[in-house]
């Protein structure tokens, strides 16, 4: 029961910080400082990328109408929109299959580190703000709006997720800002980026992992792994449905000046944090 109990703190987290601006690893690497899952480290590795699944799947469900091209309810028009959308979509999605999946791996294997991840809290926290402060008047009000052109910049801008702490949201919000897209624009396309981008990751990190499973003979899950995944997995769900909601009220009447600050306050919180324990155990 301990180790459902702390899989649903870490569903909740990730259902929180995949969607809002500030890192999901920050955050998970402190959780799991704090409260470490009694699980294999190759299980733990695809456990972190499967519950974001449960994440994307609040955006299909709350997004449904808006992204589903056979909705009875939508004319030719609509239904063409929406194709569109959907190509636009996988356009920006390309720079991350090309630049971001080769290079993943190794970037948790050498950058997944509390000094890598507090940097770019803090560089990308300071970003939010100096870009918030010299914000324009934006000329991208809908979805619809967006170009072919700069669906696939938002995309470039994507893939410097790869660094650890950076925040996927948080690099696509920001190139979406920068390049003239209002906030909840920027919000919502960086939410439908997210289903095959992260749907990609997830299911080859579970791919490798059932791989590794299968070449030792050896049960895919424990009764204990598969519970534990699949309450992270649900809790993730639905908080990030209304995580979501929030993000998208929230937008509509205030800026991102405030997970700039809290992305630096983070920063400095996992410096601290993580240089008082080097101290002590050197």
């Amino acid at each position: 029961m301990l180790e459902l109990f702390k899989s649903l703190l870490f569903g909740v987290v990730e259902g929180i910080t995949e969607w809002l601006p500030i890192s999901s690893t920050g955050h998970l690497i402190l959780l799991d400082e704090c409260i470490q899952l009694r699980v294999s480290t190759e299980f733990m590795d695809m456990y972190r990328y499967v519950i974001q699944l449960g994440a994307i799947l609040a955006v299909l469900v709350l997004f449904f109408h808006k992204l589903n091209p056979f909705s009875p309810r939508k004319n030719t028009l609509q239904r063409t929109q929406t194709w569109t959308l959907w190509g636009k979509v996988v356009l920006a999605c390309i720079p991350s299959a090309v630049i971001g999946l080769p290079l993943n791996d190794w970037m948790d294997t050498h950058l997944m580190t509390p000094w890598v991840v507090a940097a770019a809290l803090i560089v990308y926290g300071v970003g939010f703000l100096v870009i918030e402060n010299r914000h324009a008047a934006p000329t991208l009000r809908r979805t619809d709006d967006l170009s072919w052109k700069i669906a696939l910049y938002i995309g470039l801008f994507q893939t410097l997720s790869i660094i650890p702490g950076t925040s996927r949201s948080g690099a696509t919000i920001l190139g979406a800002i920068l390049l003239g897209c209002a906030r909840p624009v920027a919000a919502e396309f960086s939410f439908f980026l997210a289903i095959p981008t992260m749907v990609g990751v997830s299911v080859l990190k579970l791919g490798s992992f059932s791989a590794k499973k299968l070449m030792a003979g050896q049960a895919l899950f424990t009764g204990e792994e598969a519970a534990i995944l699949l309450v992270g997995f649900v809790v993730s769900f639905l908080v990030s449905l209304l995580c979501i909601r929030f993000l998208m009220d929230f937008v509509k009447k205030h800026d991102f000046k405030p997970f700039g600050w809290y992305r630096i306050v983070l920063g400095v919180i996992v410096l601290l944090f993580f240089g008082a324990r080097a101290l002590l155990t050197a």
